[in-house]
C-alpha cells in the first residue's frame, strides 16, 4: 500500500470510499475508472499485486483521489482472511461494496475436476457471502452504504457446459434480493448486475465469436455496464440487465420451461464450444 488514509473523523468534507474485488480484470479495471471518475476514493483488490499497484498509481495521479490496493486470493481461505484483517485495521469507513472477483471453468460437469468445481463456488458464493458480511460492519454509519453484486445473465437459466457458474450466479441473484430486503430500513442497498458477454479478455471474445450473432448481439461494453451499475445502485435498482436485446431474452425466458432452457442453452453452448476449440487449433 502506497498512500495512508488518514482517519476519516479528521477529514473535513469526507468522500465515498469504495471497495472493489477483482479490480485488475476488464469489469473491475471499468468499476475502478468509473468510480475514479466520480471522485471516489478506492481500496481495490486482486490476485496480482504488480497489476494491482499500477492501476492504482494511475487512478491516484490522473484523478486525484486516494487509492489504496491489497493482493489477495480470495479463492483461498486463508489469503482471504488476512484480507479481512487488514480491512478490519484500515482506518477508513467504507461507502460501497462492488463484488466483481469470480470465474469459470467451462466443460461437461463430470469432465471437470473437483477442485475447479470447488473453486468456482468458493470465489463465487463463499468469498462473496464473507466479504459482504464482514464489509456490512466496517460501513459508514452516516452515510448509505451500496452494495454491487456482479451475477450474470446466466443466472437466470440453467445452463449445461457452465452448470456450475450459472448456478453460482443464480445463489448471488437470490442472495441479493433477499439480503436487500433484510437491509431495507439500514440504509443500505443491495443491486446485482446480470450482465451477458464483454469483450474484455482474448477468451471472452473468442466465445463471443464461437456464439456467432447471438453472442455479438448481446456483448456489451465493459464501460457502460459498470457506469449502468453504478447509477443504478444509487438510485436503489434491485436488478440491473444492460442492454435491451438482454433484457427481452430474460423476460422471453420466464416464459420457457426450464428443461427446454436447458435443452437450447445447452446445444448453443455445446456448439460454441465446438467452434471455439476448432478455433483455437487452426
Amino acid at each position: 500500500m502506497f498512500n495512508k488514509l488518514p482517519s476519516l473523523s479528521t477529514v473535513e468534507n469526507p468522500v465515498s470510499l469504495a471497495l472493489i474485488t477483482g479490480a485488475t480484470g476488464g469489469l473491475g479495471k471499468a468499476f475502478a475508472l468509473e468510480c475514479a471518475m466520480r471522485g471516489w476514493d478506492l481500496y481495490l483488490t486482486d490476485v496480482n499485486e504488480e497489476a494491482l499497484g499500477i492501476l492504482a498509481k494511475s487512478l491516484q495521479r490522473i484523478y486525484r483521489i486516494r487509492v489504496f490496493y491489497q493482493a489477495s486470493d480470495l479463492t483461498d481461505p486463508d489469503s482471504r482472511e488476512i484480507f479481512f484483517t487488514k480491512l478490519e485495521d484500515h482506518s477508513g469507513l467504507f461507502t460501497c461494496l462492488i463484488n466483481v472477483a469470480g470465474l469459470d471453468y467451462e466443460g461437461i460437469f463430470t469432465q471437470q475436476s473437483r477442485e475447479d468445481l470447488s473453486t468456482i463456488v468458493r470465489l463465487n458464493v463463499e468469498n462473496t457471502i464473507n466479504l459482504t458480511h464482514r464489509m456490512l460492519q466496517l460501513r459508514d454509519p452516516i452515510l448509505p452504504f451500496r452494495v454491487i453484486n456482479v451475477a450474470s445473465l446466466a443466472a437466470f437459466y440453467p445452463m449445461p457446459v457452465k452448470a456450475t457458474y450459472a448456478a453460482s450466479k443464480r445463489f448471488l441473484l437470490d442472495f441479493s434480493l433477499a439480503l436487500r430486503e433484510e437491509l431495507r430500513s439500514s440504509g443500505a442497498t443491495v443491486t446485482v448486475l446480470c450482465p451477458a458477454g464483454m469483450p474484455t479478455t482474448q477468451v471472452n471474445m473468442d466465445t463471443i465469436e464461437a456464439q456467432g450473432w447471438m453472442g455479438y448481439i448481446t456483448t456489451r461494453d465493459a464501460g457502460k455496464v459498470a457506469a449502468i451499475a453504478i447509477d443504478a445502485a444509487l438510485s436503489g435498482k434491485p436488478v440491473v440487465i444492460p442492454g435491451t436485446i438482454n433484457q427481452i431474452l430474460r423476460l422471453a425466458g420466464s416464459f420457457i420451461p426450464a428443461t427446454w432452457i436447458a435443452t437450447l442453452v445447452g446445444n448453443r453452448w455445446r456448439t460454441a464450444q465446438e467452434k471455439r476449440m476448432n478455433l483455437t487449433m487452426s
